[in-house]
């Protein structure tokens, strides 16, 4: 049986190989070896050469149709056409694509962006090379939000019930958005080791005694954000469609095709293109080095969840008295956490937040039922719970926790009643359920800091800290550090960031009250037992 020491050190151990194992797969990603017969020349053989050093005079026609393939020029329609086209500089432009009926009915719509000599027809140009992505996707559009008090008119009550039965079938959503890649570096590919991932966007062919490349067109699909998705109605026949354009490395343009091979996987495994549209927001707009830096810092911030999971998992297990610890504090932290993931099942969040948000819950109540020493009986089907009695000591924690609440409540619960009275009148929401979630799920990260003074008001009256799980706060802190980093630089709510700064000024009061109450080894830690408890030897008779 391994010990505690000893387990933490094999997971840091593990944690260590993980991730000098994906430094050096990211490390094989970025950087591709060039063929080494390159520098003896043109003629060297096994190489593959660019086709774009020969500076080409190119074009770039986008076209969209109803049809998958398409195999001459029929039924397709040229909606952007950029003569004299130059890899090197980029654009972006704004077009009206007309929507064919059968798109309206909810079918699908291609592009196909073609690259090709100027002056020639692409399907005429035997060099051409072509991509095709779906411009619609489907998906099940948002719940329109009304103010609960005014309500709307009669009318829209009747539209509101028609809509109701289909609100959860997924329709036709325009994606007004196409991000369009060539790689523009003039590398001389080993033709013995072709790297798979950019392998299979290239076209070879055969230039007298050498073997060239012809450019490589790529897709940006992680550009395309749930937030640019438009819902395609019977009556539209014109949808705005932004082509933007831009060169891109070697490297980034293989990081880009692995993170893409990654959200699909995440698709298939059944993430919705919500739940995508999460891990999609980690890479937009966002450098290869400041992606770095967030996986080595989510890294670390996971490595301490887990070692934070476990401390505290290990302090709750062992935990038999009550001493010193506040009860309040501990069914707040599992109101607030229940509440909280009400509130991200209502806001229909990711997969990859929602999960964890639920196994913390289930441990918060986990706690609880620690805390009040509840135990469960059944007799037949029917349960029974039953409450465990207190000691006198624990009766006096009792009393400093239900004095702090008392005085708590005065600024809490006004604050608290009022921020969900302005709220009904100023915000729109779905329901009525929908409401009274977003005002508990604001209290707990406007004022929730406010539960955490009651066991410091219980370790001010008891004049000491030793009960307290120091090795679960300390992983927890670090993790607060981390987030009030990623706070300036993550999109998320404000409500949300400032609770990552309200933390620290709790943990800070925590290590002050460290400082202030030294560690007393006649009182009780934090599993109810004394160091100088220990058994007395029996006198020697003489």
């Amino acid at each position: 049986m391994l010990s505690r020491s000893s387990f933490t050190s094999l997971v840091v151990g593990v944690f260590a190989v993980y991730v000098a194992h994906t430094c050096w797969v990211m490390y094989g990603i970025v950087y591709t070896r060039p063929c080494p017969a390159a520098a003896a020349g043109g003629g060297a053989a096994g190489c593959v050469w660019p086709y774009l050093a020969r500076r080409p005079k190119l074009q770039l026609s986008v076209y969209t149709t109803t049809r998958s393939n398409i195999g001459a020029e029929s039924n397709i329609d040229l909606v952007l056409n950029v003569e004299d086209f130059d890899i090197e500089s980029k654009f972006e432009r704004t077009v009206n694509v007309s929507v064919p009926k059968k798109t309206r009915n909810n079918g699908t719509l291609y592009a196909y962006v073609f690259l090709h000599h100027a002056g020639i027809l692409p399907w005429h140009d035997g060099k051409q090379v072509h991509i095709v992505s779906p411009l619609t996707t489907y998906m099940v559009p948002k719940p329109e939000e009304i103010n609960l008090l005014t309500g709307e008119s009669a009318t829209q009550q009747i539209e509101a019930e028609k809509q109701t039965n289909t609100l959860d079938e997924p329709v036709s959503h325009w994606r007004s958005r196409l991000t369009l890649n060539i790689m523009a570096e003039d590398f001389v590919f080993d033709g013995s080791s072709l790297p798979a991932d950019v392998h299979r966007y290239m076209k070879m062919v055969q230039l007298g005694k050498t073997v060239h490349y012809l450019p490589i067109l790529f897709i940006d699909q992680l550009s395309n954000r749930v937030k640019d998705l438009m819902v395609i109605n019977r009556s539209t026949t014109q949808l705005p469609l932004t082509v933007s354009y831009d060169k891109i490395s070697l490297g980034k343009l293989r990081f880009w095709i692995h993170m893409q091979d990654a959200v699909y996987s995440l698709q298939q495994f059944g993430f919705s293109e919500k739940d995508a549209d999460e891990v999609k927001g980690i890479f937009v707009d966002t450098n290869l080095y400041f992606l770095a830096l967030t996986f080595f810092v989510a890294a670390f911030h996971l490595l301490f969840d887990f070692l934070a999971f476990k401390n505290d998992i290990s302090f709750w297990k062992k935990k038999r008295s009550m001493i010193g610890m506040s009860t309040k504090a501990v069914l707040w932290r599992c109101f607030s956490t229940v509440v909280i993931f009400l509130f991200l099942l209502d806001e229909q969040t990711s997969l990859l937040v929602l999960i964890p948000a639920g196994i913390g819950a289930v441990i918060e109540l986990w706690k609880v039922k620690k805390a009040l020493k509840m135990t469960i009986k059944w007799e037949g089907l029917r349960p029974r719970i039953q409450f465990g009695t207190y000691n006198d000591s624990e009766k006096k924690t009792e009393e400093y926790d239900t004095q702090a609440m008392k005085y708590l409540s005065y600024l809490l619960y006004p604050l608290c009643i009022g921020g969900a009275g302005y709220s009904l009148m100023n915000v729109k929401y779905k329901s009525w359920y929908s409401w009274l979630i977003n005002s508990f799920v604001n209290g707990v990260y406007a004022f929730g800091f406010l539960f955490m003074l009651p066991q410091l008001f219980v370790n001010y009256k008891m004049k000491s800290v030793a009960h307290l799980p120091w090795k679960a706060f300390t992983y927890k802190a670090f993790n607060t550090f981390i987030d009030d980093i990623f706070a300036f630089i993550i999109t998320m709510p404000t409500s949300h960031r400032l609770a990552c700064f309200r933390d620290d000024v709790v943990f800070l009061v925590y290590l002050y009250q460290r400082w202030l109450y030294p560690v007393d080894k006649s009182r009780v830690n934090e599993y109810g037992e004394s160091y100088e408890e220990k058994p007395k030897k029996k006198a020697h008779r003489e």
